[in-house]
């Protein structure tokens, strides 16, 4: 749908910074794959695939918040309906862990065109009031199912994935796992943003009626980007529920969908690396604080009135301020 907007083709110099961004996403990837051979033990491992995980659920909003300036506060609860989908799918009738990782983004995707279909026809923060229910709604039902969810104890008995008979629950073998569906999806993102449709969506975000005044579809986009940024979400809820074979309620609540716009801000919203360094700062950051207590929520109210005074374009704003500072391409 995306890729009917119509745009100026590339320009050399265009063409070249996007094959010096590829080169440096390709460049970034094979030094974290070395993670695993460096990290002295299997929980810094898999806090590494945990790093994937967040990166696909910061990666997703910064792409319908920053990219789209669409507001969204239900990115926790596609995240624990992609994680219920996938592991109620596999502990509970007995799918392969593979099939609930395809069914959580397609039911992610259509719960978000249910909700986005009336909300985005209308302007302003509608679609925010809509996504802040609908998160009380999924948490709700996260915990009132007990005989499907597990209640406030949570699902358990959810299997890891397999693949010819190996275990990718091992945390080496799921953090090749998360690294090559995280790296999809940025590639995915770095060819979305730098398409025609990357121009549109960076258009509605500006405005909704320049951007149909140039012939955007804008409904068609708002709808695209949010089923797209849901089923991004769904994916990552899957990998974290066979990641840990257990899902709680409690990962999943308004303050969790707060917290990420919250990074997604920080990293650098509508910024091409924001989402992959508000990831590093949310899963870098509890294990850094963890000794401390409430200091994680005191540290990102903190960074978020420092972003919002002095770093509207966040940590990848900043980076590549400081690129074009040296004459080089951010």
């Amino acid at each position: 749908m995306l890729s009917k907007f119509k745009g100026r083709p590339k320009t050399p110099a265009v063409a070249r910074s996007a094959g010096a961004s590829l080169r440096v996403l390709g460049l970034t990837w094979l030094i974290l794959a070395v993670w695993p051979l460096v990290a002295p033990n299997d929980y810094l491992v898999s806090l590494g695939g945990t790093f994937f995980i967040n990166l696909l659920l910061v990666l997703s909003l910064n792409l319908l918040v920053g990219y789209a300036g669409q507001v969204s506060l239900a990115h926790a609860g596609f995240f624990g309906l992609g994680a219920y989908t996938s592991g109620v799918l596999s502990a509970s009738l007995g799918w392969s862990p593979w099939a609930g990782l395809a069914a959580a983004p397609v039911l992610c995707a259509l719960v978000a065109l249910f909700v986005g279909i009336p909300t985005l026809r209308l302007r302003g923060h509608y679609l925010a009031m809509a996504t802040l229910g609908l998160n009380a709604i999924l948490s709700v039902l996260f915990v009132g199912l007990v005989g499907i969810t597990g209640g406030p104890n949570g699902l358990i008995g959810v299997p890891s994935f397999t693949l010819a008979g190996w275990d990718l629950g091992v945390p080496a073998a799921f953090f090749f796992l998360a690294w090559t569906v995280a790296g999809l999806a940025m590639l995915g993102l770095r060819n979305l943003v730098q398409a025609r449709a990357g121009r549109g969506l960076r258009a509605l975000a500006a405005s909704d009626i320049a951007a149909a005044c140039m012939g955007v579809p804008v409904l068609r986009y708002k709808l695209t980007v949010f089923a797209l940024s849901a089923a991004l979400a769904g994916v990552a809820g899957s990998l974290y529920v066979h990641q840990n074979n257990y899902a709680s309620p409690e990962t999943f609540s308004f303050f969790n969908s707060v917290l990420l716009l919250v990074m997604a801000a920080i990293g650098g919203l509508g910024r091409y690396w924001g989402g992959f360094l508000g990831a590093l700062l949310f899963t870098a950051l509890p294990e850094l604080m963890r000794s401390i207590h409430d200091a994680e929520l005191l540290v990102f109210g903190v960074a978020m009135i420092v972003v919002v005074g002095y770093l509207p374009a966040g940590l990848a704003g900043l980076l590549d301020n400081r690129i074009k500072r040296r004459g080089g391409q951010p």
